[in-house]
This record gives C-alpha cells, sequence and structure tokens, in this order.
C-alpha cells in the first residue's frame, strides 16, 4: 500500500505565522496546527496545498521550500511541510475553529497537533528572519 502524503503550509508574514485550530477529530480538537491535507491521487505535492489552503482558508498561495524533515503519522502516512506565500483571497476559518498569527515566542506556549511540534525550532528561526 502506498504512503497518503499530508501537506502542511508554513504561512509567514512579517515575523508572525499562521496557526489554525483543529476542529475534528475529537483527540486533536482545539489543538493548533499548520494547515493542509491529504494529498489526492494524481496530485504533486504542490498542487495539493495550494488546493487544500484554498478549501480550508479561502487564499490563493505559492508554495516554497521544504519545511524540516518529513513525518510519520503513521505506518501508512507521513506528514510534510513547506513554506508558503499568500498571493489572494481573503483569510477564514472554513474547516478549522479559529485562525491566529503568532510570534515566536508564542510557539512554545501554544498546545500543538504533536507532529507539528516537530518544526517548532525551524519555524522559530524563519519566524526571526522575517521570512515572508
Amino acid at each position: 500500500m502506498p504512503t497518503q502524503i499530508v501537506v502542511a503550509g508554513a504561512l509567514i508574514a512579517g515575523s508572525a505565522l499562521l496557526v489554525a485550530q483543529r476542529e475534528r477529530p475529537p483527540q486533536l480538537a482545539g489543538l493548533w496546527e499548520l494547515p493542509g491535507g491529504k494529498v489526492a491521487v494524481g496530485e504533486n505535492d504542490a498542487d495539493a496545498l495550494v488546493r487544500e489552503l484554498r478549501e480550508e482558508l479561502g487564499v490563493d498561495v505559492a508554495v516554497g521550500e521544504r519545511l524540516g524533515a518529513d513525518v510519520a503519522l503513521s505506518s501508512t502516512m507521513t506528514l510534510r511541510a513547506y513554506f508558503v506565500t499568500q498571493l489572494g483571497g481573503t483569510l477564514h476559518p472554513h474547516d478549522h475553529r479559529a485562525l491566529r498569527w503568532v510570534r515566536a515566542a508564542e510557539l512554545p506556549e501554544l498546545p500543538w497537533v504533536p507532529a507539528d511540534t516537530t518544526w517548532l525550532p525551524e519555524l522559530a528561526a524563519a519566524m526571526g528572519r522575517g521570512r515572508r
């Protein structure tokens, strides 16, 4: 069985990162994450991330470089993240409880979905550089 890839987008504006609060499943509800979703059959990572962020957040993005290493979610599912730049649209939590802009100092204070904590040091470093 092929591995299911899940992609997540790190949207940094100035020195703030956009994070999204999960609505579901129950065991992850209320936790914060980088928004994204599953790569569909026939899609590449970038196309999937553009589609997912349009569906979930209402924004159009350009997908940039990879963020950190892949994270194994299970024996059949892998999470990978990319930096993204907003090109248009208006942010709205279509598939999340809430959206929030956070500073680097706030990253360790948030209750994160466990998989996304892998990238916190790299996110903090990118935010410190004012990466867009």
